[in-house]
């Protein structure tokens, strides 16, 4: 990653917020939200924002700092699982809220088989997303926002084969949740992932633009 790319309020600010958006898909991953006749876990919404913001820093910094940006993405979900491991296996305190003791395992407890599947399904599709749309440049070089709604339907598909598979193969059947996932997803994908690129562009542009601006 260029020295100069380092320094940038962009990289600094979509990084932060990137390391948030990681830790939260984890969580929000206990809900199972309906849309229409299909349903998708929550954590993909911002899942979908780490996928539009990694394409973003792509086509602000170049397609090396985002891959970094996705490498680095591991330590704060390696992290939030660390620390979350640990909370469960802490003592309860008796006082704690009745409802919220038995729920708290309920979210928060998800199995290693899914944990494991977050992990490799979040480094193989982020990095996927992001070579497919720096592939796509040669296509569709102006038009950022579908080149990343492309990389990002593809990338879901891949997604949720890996972390379905890996998640419950053997347990139950996958064929039609999987179906369902990647409608969900690709559908998702059309509507988030354009328009989150087009605001870390242009926000990106205005933000490095300022700090370059004399006098300030």
């Amino acid at each position: 990653m260029p020295e100069s790319a380092a320094m940038r309020p962009s990289l600094l600010l979509f990084a932060l917020f990137y390391g948030g958006m990681v830790t939260l898909a984890g969580v929000l991953g206990a809900k199972q939200v309906a849309l229409g006749p299909l349903a998708v876990e929550a954590g993909i919404f911002p899942f979908l924002i780490l996928v539009g913001i990694a394409s973003g820093i792509a086509e602000l910094h170049g397609k090396a700092t985002a891959d970094r940006l996705a490498r680095f993405g591991f330590a704060p979900l390696v992290g939030a699982i660390l620390i979350t491991l640990f909370a469960l296996r802490l003592p309860t305190d008796p006082g704690m809220y009745p409802p919220a003791q038995t729920a708290f395992p309920v979210i928060l407890g998800q199995s290693w088989r899914m944990m494991a599947a977050g992990i490799v399904a979040y480094g193989i599709s982020l990095t996927l997303n992001i070579w497919l749309f720096d592939r796509l440049r040669h296509v569709a070089g102006r038009f950022a926002g579908l080149r990343g709604f492309v990389a990002a339907a593809l990338s879901q598909i891949v997604d949720t084969v890996i972390f379905i598979s890996v998640s419950f193969y053997g347990v139950r059947p996958i064929g039609e949740l999987m179906l369902g996932q990647a409608i969900a997803k690709v559908t998702l994908s059309a509507i988030m992932v354009p328009a989150i690129i087009v605001l870390v562009v242009r926000l990106g542009r205005k933000l490095d633009n300022g700090a370059a601006t004399p006098g300030r």
